[in-house]
């Protein structure tokens, strides 16, 4: 499986609402928009390099707003990927629109895509439909944006929540399955498929990025720790309570290629 949280080219001098301040937008050049063109050229290539690694019965998640997923959806779609859902995760604790002149943003898209038209994928249907109370799951889910405690080593400025990634690992993957996220910033995405029991490898070019995923992997070998974030996600706490998960093992490579 993938996991790619690519860029939404949203640093071009907009503002926020943060922990009770107004705060600038821009998270570095890596996220500056381009032309139309150049937007689509970048997606395509990295998209094409993730297709050649997939196993032919792999999948790829993808996440996006508006600002990016449009192109992504197009360029998956010409590459010969199927999609099989576009996931709305729906945040339960948005920050405020202060503009006051549209709608409060609070969802993101997640496409879900499969590497052939034909190859049948995995998907743990019984799982999922355990974890929403006996009924199927449906593809818009409502979970919270980036809590305090996952920042115990540092902050990322796009860090996705171990509840998002730890329900896609558990929707698509098997314990000891690979998972590569090329865009690992501070790899959220290892975290959670170590307390899962996948195997990781992660891809980041910025230093500083890379130093905060080593020291996160490191804090989760403190028991104590491991247990808390555990009980903080429901999904792997149901997992790990019907044995669905394993015990973990020593799976995880926290090096980060350059």
């Amino acid at each position: 499986m993938i996991f790619a949280d690519p860029p939404y080219f949203l640093s071009n001098g907009g503002i926020s609402y943060q922990a009770g301040k107004i705060v600038c937008v821009d998270k570095g050049d890596w996220d500056k928009g381009g032309t139309p063109k150049s937007i689509d050229d970048f997606n395509r290539k990295w998209l094409s390099l993730c297709r050649d690694k997939l196993k032919e019965n792999g999948t790829i998640w993808i996440s996006g707003t508006h600002h990016n997923i449009f192109s992504i959806a197009n360029i998956i779609t010409e590459l010969g990927y199927r999609i099989l859902n576009v996931i709305t995760w729906a945040k339960t604790n948005p920050p405020p629109n202060i503009s006051c002149r549209f709608f409060t943003y609070s969802t993101e898209f997640i496409i879900w895509a499969r590497k052939t038209q034909k190859t049948p994928h995995k998907y743990n249907y019984a799982l999922m439909k355990s974890i929403n109370g006996g009924k199927q799951m449906t593809d818009v889910w409502r979970l919270p944006a980036i809590a305090r405690w996952e920042k115990s080593c540092g902050k990322h400025p796009t860090q996705k929540p171990l509840s998002l990634l730890s329900r896609i690992i558990l929707a698509s993957t098997n314990a000891n399955d690979w998972i590569l996220d090329p865009f690992a910033g501070s790899s959220t995405t290892g975290i959670a498929a170590n307390l899962c029991s996948r195997r990781f490898l992660g891809i980041e070019k910025e230093t500083e990025f890379a130093a905060l995923s080593r020291a996160r992997r490191i804090e989760i070998d403190n028991n104590s720790v491991r247990d808390k974030y555990i009980g903080k996600l429901s999904d792997l706490s149901y997992g790990l309570s019907e044995s669905i998960v394993k015990e973990p093992e020593p799976c995880y490579s926290c090096d980060v290629l350059f």
